[in-house]
């Protein structure tokens, strides 16, 4: 199994891609704490992965928090005595809003999320890295962090800065055996009920985004998604660091 042993954190990890991660890295033998702010939906993943090493334990924890933060990082240390990879995965859609039109109060929110608290949680983690000799952080950050058009002005600027600070942190920390990448997520199936599903999207804006999603072949699966996560926190990536790997199925070759 690839990732025997490993201690592994997963925020946001109640969605369907979050679950799926926590699933798939369990089965390949790591002890995952599943973070979210709700852990129902965790609960029935709990306790299936013995006969692959692996195990997960859902956590309730909210990364607009520091003290969770905090909390998650202790919580793993605690349970598994050490930490060896972070997944960031915690985020919030916008409403395809662009500069001219977006509401204060969900930017800020959308920010916060998907890339201040993914700076703090990488903080926190790193101090753990530093005394273990290393580890391994994942951020999911999406094609919208590399292309302007795939979103509206916030989720499209906090993907862009959460691909920076992948590429500052694997440059600054590369000395320590610390290995900072992120995943670029294209099309992907969504839950019904998710918050992608719920929000109500700035109709124009959404029109602009969606011009090129007749593009994409068939839209991705979380499983997909994981696999390339899973390639990331192992040693088969050891000499792959600051990279934003592109998971699209070729939407953006055209």
């Amino acid at each position: 199994m690839k990732l025997a042993n490993k201690s592994v954190v997963v925020t946001g990890a109640s969605s369907g891609l979050g679950r799926t991660i926590c699933d798939m890295f369990a089965r390949e033998g790591a002890r995952v704490l599943a973070v979210a702010v709700g852990t129902k939906r965790l609960e029935a993943l709990a306790g299936r992965f013995s006969e692959y090493g692996g195990s997960l334990v859902p956590w309730k924890g909210d990364m607009l928090v520091q003290a969770d933060i905090d909390g998650m990082v202790d919580e793993a240390v605690r349970r598994f005595g050490r930490l060896d990879i972070l997944i960031n995965n915690a985020g919030l859609m916008d409403d395809f809003s662009g500069v001219g039109d977006f509401d204060d109060e969900l930017f800020d929110k959308v920010l916060r999320l998907n890339l201040v608290a993914p700076a703090r949680t990488m903080r926190r983690a790193i101090r753990e890295f530093e005394k273990e000799g290393g580890g391994v952080i994942i951020n999911i950050a999406s094609v919208a962090g590399l292309y302007g058009g795939r979103a509206g002005a916030a989720y499209t600027a906090s993907k862009h800065g959460l691909i920076g600070l992948t590429k500052n942190t694997a440059y600054m920390y590369a000395n320590r055996n610390i290995r900072c990448n992120a995943v670029c997520p294209g099309s992907i199936k969504k839950e019904m009920g998710s918050d992608e599903f719920l929000q109500e999207f700035n109709q124009s804006g959404l029109a602009l985004a969606q011009r090129g999603r007749g593009l994409v072949e068939r839209p991705g699966e979380s499983e997909e998604i994981a696999e390339a996560a899973i390639f990331l926190a192992s040693e088969s990536s050891s000499y792959i660091n600051g990279q934003a790997i592109l998971v699209d199925g070729g939407w953006t070759s055209y």
